[in-house]
């Protein structure tokens, strides 16, 4: 996989750092990255399913009297 090297403000990255556990910064930066990537999939199957449960879902027709 190719690689790609991003400045950062040192702060930022310290903080991402703490909450993620890890000790590497290019480690928890990498981790902030795959869960947000993760997160837009789940997000994305979810509505997916919500869309594909609408759609099945049966209406009777009106009667309609005239």
């Amino acid at each position: 996989m190719a690689k790609v090297t991003v400045s950062l403000d040192a702060e930022l990255v310290v903080e991402v750092m703490v909450l993620a556990g890890v000790g590497s910064p290019q480690d928890a930066v990498e981790l902030v990255v795959r869960d947000y990537i993760e997160r837009g999939h789940r997000t994305e199957a979810r509505v997916a399913e919500r869309d594909e449960a609408l759609r099945e879902v049966d209406v009777e027709p009106r009667d309609v009297e005239g």
